[in-house]
């Protein structure tokens, strides 16, 4: 009564349902000025990063990246995406960045200066991923619980 069916005869319906999904297109995003904006996060931190063409100043909150975050570390991490890209020296980078501390405050800023090199030049955004700089670090400090000394701590424990 029923009738087996073979590959085969299922082989017309595989060019109609499967379409090859199309890789997504990502386009310019500049505003007048000729900058493309962008936030990143980390911890606590957020920061607001505009880029646009120049000789490769880093201005965070009004101050030179030196005076800002002193420790050679911190400078080298708000380089790292422009290293990746091959693109030191050829983009200002303003932002601001608030909240946090100093090292989440330089993760914010690589992170948003990532995500704005991809809107000003789409085709960079394959070295970025690859690198891990568009990427959101979601670790954050866990809550502190009632009946603990801190998060996971608890008080000392005492039989008598």
């Amino acid at each position: 009564m029923s009738e087996t069916m073979t590959l085969e005869d299922l082989a017309p319906l595989k060019g109609d349902t499967a379409a090859a999904p199309q890789a997504r297109v990502y386009e310019k995003k500049i505003d007048a000025q000729g900058r493309a904006y962008a936030t990143g996060k980390r911890k606590d931190a957020v920061a607001r990063v505009w880029v646009k063409r120049g000789p490769g100043k880093i201005t965070i909150n009004g101050r030179d990246q030196t005076v800002y975050f002193a420790r050679p570390v911190l400078q080298m991490i708000l380089n790292q995406p422009l290293v990746a890209a091959k693109r030191e020296g050829q983009f200002d980078v303003v932002c601001t960045v608030s909240g946090g501390g100093l090292s989440g405050q330089a993760g914010a800023v690589r992170h948003g200066i990532s995500k704005a090199l991809t809107r000003f030049e789409p085709e960079l955004r394959g070295v970025l991923k690859k690198g891990g700089f568009l990427t959101r670090d979601a670790r954050t400090v866990e809550r502190k619980k009632y009946g603990r000394a801190k998060a996971r701590k608890s008080f000392q424990f005492s039989k008598r």
